[in-house]
């Protein structure tokens, strides 16, 4: 390394130091903090590693009178789930006087590059991911804009750097599966989330330690995967159930894909929990008011949603958190849909 090149990396980074040291103008280096979309891969690479190298931060100057607002971002919006955070995220903004914004990625896990240049341009306090992730070079584009972000549970392992709220969903899908081991169950299904999801897999490992701490085998045929809804439920609970082997318990990754599962039951003919126990996830306000009652693992949304949101408030304020990870407490209600099996296996 030559004297100027260590002189260059121990001064304040500007735009024209980036650009200089590249050799691209100052429109190009002011698009990629931007976030905008026309700059070429290549070039937006070797900017985006020059800021990095710099530890370039813009300085952010709010207007005193600008609405304060954070964008609370979902990969799907369309559930009792959903609501629940929102709930859980309203409780901290309405008495800190915040506003939402809310963007949906119509299932997807990975918010765009164009959802970014809306965020860039409207410049946030901070940004709250539920479910789904940014890539490390949006995550730095946010960074370098003074825009913090947290997500509320994930959709893969997050780094130290990434602040996450999350709940046990390892020790959930333990809890439900002793519980209905406990029953007498020995032919258990397990629906749980997409695969590409970690809390999916989570909750599915504890589902397999539960049987290898009894000493039962787990039937792979008897572990499914898809989305977190009802029509999931619905859908792998009629194949399960019509299988001449059927299992004599269900344990759903969900609330919503129980109420499939439920539903599947009643069509072919099934009593809960005489012929067919189901244990749900998340323990929704709807768990007490279906028929039968659903047993289920009470994930503490709200609360997750709460913490995350006023981590996000303290980030965007300029305190410094005293742990970049949060796992909740998950623990199994028991109401009507359980019950020991009408025949033991």
């Amino acid at each position: 390394m030559t004297r100027s090149q260590r002189i260059v990396s121990t001064r304040t980074a500007t735009i024209a130091t980036i650009a200089d040291e590249v050799g691209v103008s100052l429109t190009t280096v002011s698009k990629v903090l931007n976030g905008r979309s026309d700059v070429a891969p290549e070039t937006r690479a070797k900017v985006e590693a020059s800021l990095e190298r710099h530890r370039y931060r813009r300085r952010v100057k709010r207007q005193p009178t600008a609405v304060e607002q954070i964008d609370l971002v979902f990969h799907e919006l369309d559930s009792g789930w959903a609501t629940e955070i929102i709930r859980g995220v309203e409780a901290v903004t309405s008495t800190a006087k915040v506003d939402l914004v809310f963007s949906q990625m119509g299932g997807r896990h990975r918010p765009s590059q164009q959802w970014l240049e809306r965020v860039l341009l409207r410049r946030p306090l901070g940004v709250l991911l539920v479910l789904c992730q940014l890539t490390e070079a949006q995550r730095q584009q946010l960074q370098r804009r003074s825009i913090p972000l947290v997500v509320i549970d994930t959709d893969s392992a997050t780094s130290a750097a990434v602040p996450t709220v999350g709940s046990n969903n390892w020790n959930g899908g333990l809890l439900a599966t002793r519980h209905l081991l406990e029953l007498g169950h020995r032919r258990i299904a397990c629906i749980s989330g997409p695969e590409d999801v970690l809390c999916s897999r989570a909750r599915a490992a504890g589902f397999r330690f539960a049987h290898d701490e009894a000493g039962i085998p787990v039937d792979p045929a008897l572990v499914r995967y898809g989305m977190f809804s009802t029509h999931a439920g619905y859908q792998h609970g009629m194949e399960l159930l019509n299988r001449p082997d059927r299992p004599s318990a269900i344990f759903a990754g969900s609330d919503m894909q129980a109420i499939g599962v439920l539903r599947a039951a009643r069509q072919l003919g099934l009593d809960v929990p005489a012929d067919l126990s189901v244990i749900g996830y998340d323990d929704l306000p709807m768990a007490t008011w279906i028929g039968p009652a659903l047993t289920t693992v009470n994930q503490p949304l709200r609360d997750m949603a709460g913490t995350a949101t006023q981590m996000l408030l303290d980030l965007a304020r300029g305190a410094e958190l005293s742990t970049s990870r949060i796992d909740l407490v998950t623990e199994l209600v028991v109401r009507e849909s359980t019950a020991p099996p009408r025949h033991r296996d």
